[in-house]
């Protein structure tokens, strides 16, 4: 039988984290806020089309529509103009959030070829951590004879803890795979 994360959470791991870290308040206890989900799409100035399919992508793999992020000047190495489309992103938070993270750490990590966990450094010094995945087919949603290119997107995980210490024990109890 498989525990929901929120539900593992409010009956056992925050109670852990709260007798490891012996804080003098419950609401000390670190927790998840919400994951946010990026994807730069660059070459989306020159092709239109390159939107449109990850737009789709990111809404099966989140459940959720992307917001589109748009350049704020114009970069002529970059061959872009100001307010083009250069970018999606997808804020997750409360039950989506949960059902994400599970399906991240139970389904889509153990896909990656060659995985031996996730590096330990992508902590911020402030209890939030960055995860980059380099191609999106590793998520159970995405058809691989569907997509058109391989690409990445950055996750981050906010938490209220205080320092990476705390953030690492919070991710630890979730089931995070870090290397050993």
């Amino acid at each position: 039988m498989n525990i929901p994360l929120k539900t593992l959470y409010e009956t056992k791991i925050s109670k852990e984290l709260f007798q490891t870290f012996s804080y003098s308040n419950v609401h000390e206890v670190p927790k998840l806020i919400k994951i946010t989900i990026n994807r730069g799409l660059g070459e989306a100035a020159q092709t239109p089309k390159i939107l449109n399919s990850s737009i789709e992508e990111l809404k099966l793999i989140t459940g959720q529509k992307p917001a589109i992020t748009r350049s704020k000047k114009s970069i002529a190495g970059f061959k872009i103009r100001e307010k083009v489309p250069i970018g999606l992103k997808v804020t997750l938070r409360r039950e989506k959030m949960y059902d994400f993270l599970n399906k991240l750490i139970n389904l889509s990590l153990p896909r990656i070829r060659d995985f031996r966990g996730i590096s330990i450094k992508q902590f911020d010094g402030r209890g939030n951590y960055n995860l980059g995945i380099k191609e999106q087919i590793i998520f159970p949603e995405i058809s691989y004879d569907k997509i058109d290119k391989i690409r990445g997107i950055n996750i981050t995980i906010v938490t209220t803890a205080q320092n990476d210490q705390e953030s690492l024990a919070l991710l630890k109890a979730f089931g995070m795979p870090f290397k050993k």
